[in-house]
């Protein structure tokens, strides 16, 4: 016992040594929020930031770093870094900036892809306060109705319904008024739902930590010892639910948010469920104007610094020196011949197997460094895509400001089995939870931008094998028996959505649907992916954590996006906080909660 708590204090002592040797410049050295101005309704000006199309005109001179994909992952670390003076340069395959953040239209109709809903974005909050300082606090927010979550079993017309509310003693009562009898199993499933998720900045800081350090921390069991959040990575969520209760609905209940990280209870990781169930325990968010917003107001601090956001610029391999140091990339603009561009940094955002598989030359690629990571990597599950065009206001429709899960049963393990092994043709009839929701309802602003219309997302797991035959053929002409397999799913997931909301039947104008496929050419999800790399058991082990971290084993090239942490727009902005202390030689983290701290005083001032 006593070595472990000599070994403690030399540890704490190494890490405030290591973490407070700062180099680079703070990028939270000044509180840069400012009045939010008006939601901008003109596409052209819109139009402007969110689809700046690549030229080599356009690219700035004297680039201190080019980040490939403009996910909120890419985004976010140019900024961190144009905030402290760099000169970025993000790079977009698609005709419009954002990644899963971007919005596309359909005969009228604005249909959001990714963003769903986020959480911790209460006033004063250090992730509302990150993002305010991103977009100097240009970016609104809209709080989602106080069930944000609304959990149906069974049979979708009938079905047993459960309203997740806001708060945590809200959250817990409405569901010891649902579970008579299984309160004392409810408080202490939600109690270490609170210890676990409230040490999740252990993950954080082993992967910041020294590699030498994290390793010894892991070797030793340290790790295990001081964190219950590592303590509990290695338990599914079933293994740790049998241990409260036996009643297969609460289990379910409780259960419901797998989908938002793609992976069933009995091989899901309990700490993340965890950190998912905690995150949203204050309330749900959707970003005000739509998800197109965030990018709208990421891009011009980005440009503040005389960096660049630049859309239809495909990056064909990233470019290696004779030191085996990244040094730029070879871009393909839309119609033009490929041309390099170099900076001294490369930060990717286009996920850890894009990456190493499809960027980097062979001879890099084949580094046994590249492939040990490569082999602790797994594809996650893919999607489908469902979206709805309603006709009428969302108070005509009566469409609420929450969103939908429906499982049709209780036995979770066996409807994904079900699923798993029916055929392509006959899965439409087996699909084990789809997860529904109106981003028209949750943005106030929407019926001015589409007066009259409403929409639905409607989302599922798919493998992605049940569509690779067709994946090199070009989109829109994959040929009738694709188009047949992909109408299969979106109409049982449409006669599904029917049954639970009757209120559309008769208003639906039109809707279209998204294959793995889809999401491999306009998000570039390597097998289409919603989540990134397989978010499984081993990937919250600490050996996995230290391993897989923004740095790379090619000297001046970075990972960045939800393949480097958690996925989400959460997760995966965080990992730009990672990716960018790592740049910078400095704990952000830190700096954003002495920012943080300072904020608070004001206010407090202010006040008095």
């Amino acid at each position: 016992m006593w070595l472990y708590i000599i070994a403690g204090f030399i540890l704490i002592f190494i890490i405030l040594k290591s973490w407070l040797g700062n180099r680079g410049p703070n990028p939270f050295s000044v509180d840069t929020r400012r009045p939010p101005g008006p939601v901008v309704f003109d596409k052209a000006l819109k139009r402007k930031v969110i689809k700046n199309v690549f030229s080599p005109e356009k690219v700035p001179e004297k680039l201190d770093a080019i980040v490939i994909g403009s996910g909120i992952g890419g985004q976010g670390v140019a900024a961190l870094l144009a905030r402290a003076g760099k000169r970025v340069l993000v790079l977009e395959q698609l005709g419009k900036l954002g990644g899963c953040c971007h919005t596309f239209n359909e005969k009228g109709y604005e249909f959001d892809v990714g963003i769903h809903y986020i959480g911790q974005l209460n006033e004063q909050s250090p992730f509302r306060i990150l993002v305010d300082q991103l977009t100097d606090g240009q970016l609104q927010w809209s709080l989602m109705d106080d069930i944000f979550d609304v959990v149906v079993l069974g049979d979708p017309k009938n079905g047993r319904r459960y309203n997740m509310r806001t708060g945590t003693k809200a959250y817990i009562d409405e569901l010891k008024k649902k579970f008579p009898g299984e309160e004392k199993a409810i408080e202490g499933f939600m109690k270490l739902v609170k210890k676990v998720a409230g040490r999740v900045q252990d993950a954080v800081i082993l992967k910041m930590l020294p590699l030498p350090i994290a390793r010894f921390l892991c070797r030793t069991g340290l790790v295990n010892w001081f964190s219950p959040f590592f303590r509990y990575a290695s338990r599914t969520l079933k293994e740790v639910l049998d241990e409260y209760t036996q009643n297969k609905e609460l289990q379910t209940v409780l259960s419901y948010i797998f989908g938002t990280y793609g992976v069933f209870p009995d091989k899901a990781s309990f700490s993340l469920h965890a950190l998912l169930i905690d995150h949203y325990l204050r309330g749900a968010w959707y970003p005000t104007g739509g998800a197109s917003e965030i990018t709208y107001h990421l891009a011009p601090t980005i440009a503040k610094a005389g960096g660049a956001v630049l859309s239809r610029a495909t990056v064909e391999q990233i470019l290696v020196n004779s030191d085996k140091r990244a040094c730029g990339v070879v871009v393909r603009g839309k119609g033009m011949d490929p041309v390099n561009i170099f900076a001294p940094i490369v930060i990717s955002d286009a996920g850890i197997f894009n990456t190493y598989e499809k960027l980097l030359p062979p001879e890099i690629k084949s580094m046994p460094a590249i492939q040990s990571q490569l082999g602790m990597m797994q594809h996650g599950a893919a999607g489908f895509s469902l979206f709805i065009g309603l006709k009428g206001t969302k108070e005509e429709l009566n469409l609420a400001a929450s969103n939908y899960v429906y499982i049709p049963g209780t036995d979770l393990k066996k409807l994904e089995n079900n699923y798993l092994s029916a055929s392509a043709e006959d899965a439409p009839q087996h699909i084990p939870m789809i997860y529904i929701s109106s981003p028209s309802a949750k943005d106030p602003t929407h019926e001015e931008r589409c007066p009259g219309k409403s929409t639905l997302a409607v989302l599922s797991l798919t493998p992605y094998e049940w569509f690779e035959e067709w994946k090199n053929k070009k989109v829109q002409k994959r040929g009738q028996e694709y188009e047949s397999l992909k109408n299969a799913f979106a109409e049982s997931m449409l006669e599904t959505t029917i049954q639970l909301l009757p209120q559309i039947k008769d208003k639906i104008d039109c809707y279209t649907s998204g294959s793995p496929l889809t999401n491999v050419h306009y998000l570039g999800a390597s097998r289409g992916e919603f989540y990134g790399a397989e978010h499984n058991i081993a990937r919250f082990s600490p050996e996995h954590m230290i391993s897989i971290r923004p740095q790379t084993p090619v000297k001046g090239l970075y990972l960045t996006g939800q393949d480097v942490f958690i996925c989400g727009f959460a997760g995966a902005l965080n990992a730009a906080v990672i990716c960018a202390s790592e740049i910078l030689g400095r704990n952000l983290f830190i700096d954003l909660q002495m920012l943080r701290r300072q904020i608070l005083q004001n206010n407090a001032k202010k006040a008095e």
